[in-house]
Parts: structure tokens; C-alpha cells; sequence
């Protein structure tokens, strides 16, 4: 874990699987069953931008199927609240143990003003029914929140200099959601990782103002914790 990733923690105390109209529970028992977290890590890599890989504590060994369909089974239903969330975009993802986990994406243009850090009035208000209706009634899931910004140079600055001005907004940005997120009642023991990104993993060309908005993000990552992968395995998740 990087300095700055072990800082925010402090602070603020990949497979996507579309198509073919199949619900996070039917994937959780596929994934379930299948080779274990090697097999997501590499596909986290491929698809995930690396992140795949990163995302969720690996258990030791594969997760059964019907502990797979348990947790695909509330990552559907997390997913289907997240979706109701005006400005969010929600995907499903694979963490480390090949399980369903969701990712949310707020965009930066929505959430702050350009190059600052501090949150809308109209990005409160998404955050807050995140917080409420999703985090809140999901405190068996582990979270994950990551900043990015496009590649723009800063006035008066080098290539080096811009890029890394952009790391330290990116971290500002993704400290300023998880601060919030913590003020509306989310666990602190729900934040396992807090990052500023920077300029990495471009999801659109940053030779366009379109593609440049996309990139300037914030990615929210729900994934089965430890308690939720023992009760799923056990047969007593909710």
C-alpha cells in the first residue's frame, strides 16, 4: 500500500459482467464455483484497468457457488438502490475472490467545481441518499473510493508538475466523498482504501472535452467483506 493510500485510510478513519439479461445472482453462483481469486485477479487486470485485482481481501481459496449466489444476490440489490441516484452510473465488477461486487461512478463535473476539491450542493445531495439508502443498509460490505482527473496541464507548470497536481486533486477529491460519506453515518471500518489516481486509467480520449469529462471521475467499489463471505458460506446471509 502506497504512502498516499495509508494517509487517506488515516484521514478519513474486473470483470464486468453485462449481457444476457443475468442478475448478480445467477453470476455469483458461476463465480462462485469457479478457479478462485487468480483467475479474478488476472481478469481484474485485463478489464479492470489493474483494479480487479485490488479490490477485496482474498479469502485463501474459492468462494462456493451457493455462498456466490447469497452475495450476488445483495450486490443486486445494492446495485439496483445505487442506480435510483441521480448522476451515478452503475456497474457490475469481480473482486479478488471472483465474487459480484459494484461499482459506482460519480462524475467530477457533477461533484466539484473545476480544479477545486470541495463538493456541490448537488453533489451532497446524491452522496447523502448513497450514503443513506445504499452504504447504510449494506454495513457487510467493504468500500473502496477512487479519485481521477483527465490529463490537462496546470498553468505556468510542466508535464511532471501538472501530472502531479492532478495525482494530489485526485486524492482531494476522493478524500472529500469518503469525509462526507463518514459524516452521513458510513462506517469507517466500511473504508478499506481511499486513493487519488490522478491521470490513470483513462476511460475515455482525453483529446476530447467529452472524453476528458468521463475521465474526471470518482469510482465507488462494494465488495463482500469477510463477515459477508462467512455468512454467505455458512448459509445465514440476509
Amino acid at each position: 500500500m502506497n504512502k498516499m493510500t495509508s494517509m487517506a485510510i488515516l484521514l478519513s478513519g474486473c470483470l464486468v459482467l453485462s449481457g444476457c439479461g443475468m442478475t448478480n445472482t445467477g453470476k455469483g453462483g458461476l463465480i462462485g464455483a469457479g478457479s478462485g481469486a487468480a483467475l479474478g485477479a488476472a481478469l481484474g487486470g485485463i478489464f479492470g484497468h489493474g483494479k480487479g485485482a485490488a479490490i477485496g481481501a482474498a479469502v485463501g481459496g474459492a468462494v462456493g457457488a451457493g455462498a456466490g449466489v447469497l452475495i450476488g444476490k445483495k450486490m443486486d440489490k445494492a446495485a439496483a438502490e445505487a442506480e435510483k441516484i441521480e448522476g451515478a452510473q452503475v456497474e457490475m465488477v469481480t473482486d479478488n475472490n471472483n465474487l459480484q461486487a459494484v461499482k459506482v461512478t460519480f462524475d467530477s463535473g457533477i461533484l466539484f467545481p473545476t480544479s477545486s476539491a470541495t463538493l456541490s450542493s448537488s453533489a451532497k445531495a446524491a452522496l447523502s441518499k448513497f450514503a443513506n439508502n445504499v452504504l447504510n443498509q449494506n454495513r457487510d460490505m467493504d468500500v473502496s473510493i477512487y479519485g481521477y482527473t483527465d490529463n490537462t496541464g496546470w498553468k505556468n507548470s510542466t508535464a511532471e508538475q501538472s501530472a502531479q497536481k492532478n495525482l494530489n486533486l485526485s486524492q482531494e477529491r476522493a478524500q472529500s466523498v469518503s469525509s462526507y460519506l463518514l459524516g452521513c453515518g458510513v462506517s469507517p471500518n466500511q473504508l478499506k482504501s481511499v486513493e487519488g489516481m490522478g491521470e490513470a486509467n483513462p476511460v475515455a480520449d482525453n483529446s476530447t472535452e467529452a472524453g476528458r469529462q468521463e475521465n474526471r471521475r470518482v469510482e465507488v467499489f462494494m465488495y463482500a467483506s469477510q463477515q459477508m463471505i462467512q455468512q454467505a458460506e455458512a448459509g445465514t446471509l440476509q
